[in-house]
Order: structure tokens, then C-alpha cells, then sequence
């Protein structure tokens, strides 16, 4: 009997908005490449392999919503590929030097970027957030706020 694990609410949502949902297969990380990289790189290199219990899901959020999001949106360089066709027609994407970006710094490349905004985000308050620490700076405090959550994890 296989199990499917389908938050039933968001599938009727989708389906009322015309989004075909889509499921990634067991065991075959590259359906969604560029997400299970991402979260590997998340996961693995700022919180660890090892297990960290519930009780401590809290601490682990504020992490990620004070400090971590900023980081990673306003100050981290992603490599944003660009489609190139070869000789026989084949697509395949080329990552160059000048396409590295952050995640905000993408955003603001993107035609008409107020499109994509919440009535709520201007992007003024954006840039305001991204020039409130340089990258070193943001680098540094993400550290120091990381070794301080796992602190009170190992002290618990």
C-alpha cells in the first residue's frame, strides 16, 4: 500500500486556481534539482547532520526569520544560469562569472519588479534591508546567531 502525503486543503486550492500539482518521485532527488540542492546546502552545512529534536523548532525558526532569510536573500551570491543552444539544437545552461547574484539582487534585475511585490513591500523598505549590513557584516552576524542557537540547543 503506498502512502501519498498530500496536504489535501493546498491541493484543493490548487486546483480551484488551475495549478496542476505535480509529485516528485521517492529516491530521485534530481525531479527537483534545484530545490533539493538548496536545502542540502541549508541543512547540512549551517544546521548539521545530526538530529535536532521538536522542542527546539521555535528557536530554529526565529533563526531563520531574524537573521538567516535576510542573509540568504539580501547577501549570499546564487549562480543564476542562462540557456544556450549548442550546435545540434541542444539546450543547456551555462553558468557565467557575471550572472552570480543574490536572490534580491535578481528580483531587481527583473523588468516591472513591483509586479511581484506584496501591496505591503515596497522597494525602498527592500533596499533599505539590503544595505543595512555589508556582506561581510551579514556573514558574521549569521554566525554568531547560529553558535548562539546551537548553545542553547546543546545546553537543553
Amino acid at each position: 500500500m503506498v502512502k501519498e502525503y498530500i496536504n489535501r486543503k493546498v491541493a484543493e486550492m490548487l486546483n480551484n486556481l488551475l495549478i496542476k500539482l505535480t509529485k516528485s518521485r521517492p529516491r530521485h532527488t534530481n525531479d527537483n534539482a534545484l530545490a533539493e540542492t538548496k536545502n542540502g546546502w541549508v541543512l547540512r552545512k549551517w544546521m548539521g547532520y545530526g538530529h535536532i529534536g521538536q522542542r527546539h523548532a521555535k528557536g530554529i525558526n526565529e533563526f531563520y526569520f531574524e537573521c538567516f532569510n535576510e542573509y540568504l536573500n539580501f547577501h549570499r551570491p546564487c549562480a543564476f544560469p542562462i540557456e544556450v543552444k549548442d550546435k545540434k539544437g541542444k539546450i543547456k545552461k551555462k553558468y557565467r562569472y557575471q550572472d552570480y547574484m543574490t536572490p534580491y539582487e535578481k528580483l531587481r534585475s527583473i523588468p516591472d519588479t513591483r509586479v511581484y511585490l506584496k501591496e505591503s513591500v515596497t522597494l525602498g523598505m527592500l533596499d533599505k534591508k539590503a544595505k543595512r549590513y555589508t556582506d561581510n557584516e551579514m556573514a558574521k552576524k549569521v554566525q554568531l546567531e547560529r553558535d548562539k542557537l546551537f548553545d542553547k540547543i546543546l545546553a537543553a
